[in-house]
């Protein structure tokens, strides 16, 4: 099982994007489908489902966040072919950020946004195996950049068995970036890799929570562990998320919260929901008394 999940928050499309992507990429299903009721944004449904052997997970919540480029999924295809497929796909109602060309970095190469506005690097890769098909990419950008290199270390930090690898820096000549910082890198945190760049050019986005990493925990010593190691913004703190003090948003969550969702019955899931929604930090121990039916002090952690 992968620790980290990408999340990713639609108005109300959660399903029909999750049934898009499914028959857009190869090898791919939705997992489950449920239903949590009676949060501020209503009734949400919460979608589990997997794209090319790599976890993800959905929900409609309402239209308070919308996606940016500041985080986009790198997709590292063997062939031209592939390529090509992905993009006729993934392209159609959306928009080439760069278009799909031939780089000094890809012999086939685009980056384009899809029909719900999410963010895609479609790539020929040849430098070898190929282990993670999708590699979710940060791109620091504003206040944050040039920061890049430092929040990888902060992460490798922060995660056990983790390292930052490959790290490509701007050289002379390339303003607006400076020197030095980072055009691309790869970072593996517990076997999962994320990229991250820095890009000093004018955009007109961030970090936001329409995209977050979810980071599941067997313990609740590890999601006391994770939650201290990265949060920074107090007032973001709600239902299990928390920001870093780079803006990008995490969910520290129980493992056992997916089984309760995906095996529990509808009044298990309203009852673990009540209970969530008063929560900042996950506490495990009243989730599971939620779950079962039992009286739970609930919100005693901050």
């Amino acid at each position: 099982m992968s620790k980290i999940t990408p999340h990713l928050w639609f108005d109300n499309q959660a399903v029909e994007a999750a049934e898009f992507y499914a028959k857009t990429f190869p090898d791919s299903k939705i997992t489950n489908v449920s239903t949590i009721k009676d949060t501020p944004s209503g009734d949400c449904d919460v979608v589990s489902f997997d794209l090319l052997g790599q976890p993800f997970q959905a929900i409609s919540a309402g239209p308070h966040f919308k996606f940016t480029p500041a985080i986009s999924f790198l997709v590292r295809c063997a062939t031209r072919e592939q390529v090509d497929a992905l993009w006729a796909e993934l392209s159609q109602g959306g928009e080439a950020l760069m278009p799909l060309d031939t780089y000094a970095f890809s012999e086939r190469y685009g980056w384009t946004t899809d029909r719900y506005g999410l963010s895609w690097q479609v790539m020929q890769d040849t430098r070898g195996e190929i282990d993670q098909a999708i590699v979710p990419t940060l791109m620091f950008v504003g206040d944050v950049c040039g920061k890049a290199e430092e929040a990888a270390e902060h992460y490798a930090s922060v995660f056990p068995q983790s390292s930052v690898d490959h790290v490509m820096r701007y050289g002379e000549g390339e303003e607006p970036d400076q020197p030095g910082t980072v055009r691309h890198l790869y970072l593996s945190l517990e076997g999962y890799k994320i990229a991250a760049m820095d890009s000093a050019r004018e955009h007109d986005f961030g970090f936001n929570e329409a995209i977050s990493l979810m980071v599941s925990c067997e313990t609740q010593d590890e999601i006391d562990r994770y939650w201290d190691g990265l949060t920074a913004v107090p007032e973001s703190e709600q239902c299990g998320w928390l920001k870093d003090r780079f803006g990008v948003s995490w969910q520290i969550v129980p493992t056992d919260m997916d089984a309760m969702l995906e095996r529990g019955t509808q009044e298990q899931i309203d009852r673990v929901t009540q209970a969530f929604l008063q929560m900042k930090k996950f506490d495990i121990a009243e989730l599971r008394r939620a779950f079962e039916g039992e009286d739970a002090r609930v919100g005693g952690q901050a």
